[in-house]
């Protein structure tokens, strides 16, 4: 009888035990948040003049991943991130995919969608694809997407969701015109919301959320510039401040059904910019120098921070080890109890690391190897070694004295009381120059800094009333 009562009095505690290793073997749930063009000072976690509350909270209480690199371009970060290779080993070291160039990614090995549903994954997509569609077998559908939900191609418009003269918004394979003249952001955060709501909870979820914000054209619903960016001078930075805000409130919402649907505490988030700020788009990747396609700092180092406190010993800190966007494939599928290595990858899973905060396994990467623009770098530690990059034009803004105070968002200029070290260089004709701004060369007869390069795209502006 006495030996009864022992094990009787055990049950409960031998229950609790089993519930706990229950919990804690169930594969996490993974969302995965890609920003489009966003720069590493366009966050309110870095520049007090933007807007983005739920961002600046996750970072805060998640890990700030302050040497996270990608591509200097859209496709070739979306490239890297999905297959976990190179771009130069995919043929997108030199250019993205416009509109009517029948370029694809290789479908010679799984990407990532594929792996993690061969882990039992639920996968799903919304946003921006980017990877080609000059055939079925190159959509997302066919590349491990269970549904997809909008564009294949980049730079159309948030609201017509045309580009190039052509009309460009899917669900799944099916053409969905019922959403024109509907913001994106808005769009993409209601379908990601139902996915959430309609997922099975006993199956782990996938969800790549690639927004189009805040690429160009610079468009945003009125209200946000309103509520949230008034205090900016500039109309395009302006603009830009409030398609910020407005993601932010789509990722609020995300983050809040995963409450609702009681699958928030076992899922793993990461968000990252696909490469650095477009400084003459009203971008700033202040004090990084360069911009989006260049291979400095300012267009290679992303705004990213992990996010998932049941999966990380160490939260509140910035993480200083080296993070690249090949990096997260094989990350993931660690994650997701496959493995630590994937064959004929590039990329090095630092899911362990990442978890306890400690050294990663990554000491060098390749920004990337371009023979055919002559562009290559290669960084060894803490060393940038044999680059060669063009010297981009760039728009010079200026700014009013209030902005340039409390009153504005001082995003173009040096702040001498914020980063003391840092002086604002001096151009070829003896003007300031942001530290950003790559030093141009000047020859003796030219007047002015010349157009925008042809690649950057259009350049439009608008705010719309919601």
């Amino acid at each position: 009888m006495t030996m009864l009562r022992a094990l009787a009095a055990c049950v409960p505690f031998f229950l609790l035990l089993n519930s706990f290793d229950i919990v804690w073997a169930t594969k996490p749930n993974i969302v995965f948040i890609l920003a489009d063009d966003l720069g590493w000072a366009d966050v309110g976690w870095r520049n007090r003049h933007i807007y983005s509350p739920t961002l600046d909270r996750m970072a805060r209480e998640g890990m700030i991943l302050n040497q996270s690199y990608v591509q200097s371009s859209c496709c070739p970060s979306r490239a890297a991130l999905l297959s976990g290779r190179y771009p130069y080993h995919l043929g997108f070291q030199s250019e993205s995919i416009s509109a009517k160039v029948p370029l694809f990614l290789p479908d010679d090995q799984p990407i990532l969608p594929q792996t993690l549903k061969s882990l039992g994954y639920a996968t799903h997509m919304v946003g921006k694809w980017h990877l080609g569609f000059c055939n079925w077998r190159f959509t997302p559908t066919y590349r491990g997407f269970d549904s997809f939900y909008g564009f294949y191609n980049a730079m159309e418009d948030y609201y017509s969701h045309t580009v190039k003269g052509g009309y460009d918004f899917r669900n799944d394979k099916k053409v969905d015109r019922s959403v024109v003249g509907q913001y994106s952001t808005q769009l993409f955060s209601d379908r990601a919301v139902r996915i959430i709501q309609q997922h099975d909870p006993s199956q782990p979820l996938f969800l790549y959320l690639a927004f189009q914000a805040v690429h160009t054209p610079l468009q945003s619903l009125q209200r946000y510039v309103d509520e949230h960016c008034l205090h900016i001078t500039d109309k395009d930075r302006r603009i830009k401040c409030g398609m910020i805000a407005a993601m932010d409130d789509a990722v609020n919402n995300v983050t809040q059904a995963l409450k609702d649907r009681g699958l928030f505490d076992n899922t793993f988030i990461i968000f990252s910019s696909d490469n650095g700020g477009p400084v003459h788009s009203s971008s700033t990747n202040w004090p990084l120098r360069g911009s989006k396609i260049t291979l400095w700092e300012g267009g290679t180092r992303a705004a990213s921070f992990v996010y998932g406190p049941a999966f990380l010993q160490q939260t509140n800190k910035s993480y200083e080890e080296l993070v690249h966007i090949v990096d997260w494939y094989p990350t993931l599928v660690e994650a997701a109890g496959g493995g630590s290595s994937v064959p004929h990858i590039d990329g090095i899973s630092q899911w362990k690391n990442l978890k306890t905060g400690g050294r990663g396994p990554r000491t060098e990467f390749l920004y990337n190897m371009d023979d055919v623009k002559n562009r290559s770098a290669l960084r060894q530690g803490p060393v940038q070694a044999g680059a060669r990059v063009r010297r981009e034009p760039q728009r010079v803004v200026r700014h009013t004295r209030a902005e340039r105070g409390d009153g504005g968002d001082p995003w173009w200029r040096a702040q001498k009381s914020s980063f003391p070290a840092l002086q604002p260089a001096r151009g070829p004709g003896g003007e300031a120059r942001h530290p950003g701004q790559p030093p141009r060369r000047v020859p003796p007869d030219e007047g002015s800094p010349g157009p925008v390069p042809e690649e950057y795209g259009a350049h439009q502006s608008s705010a719309q009333e919601s």
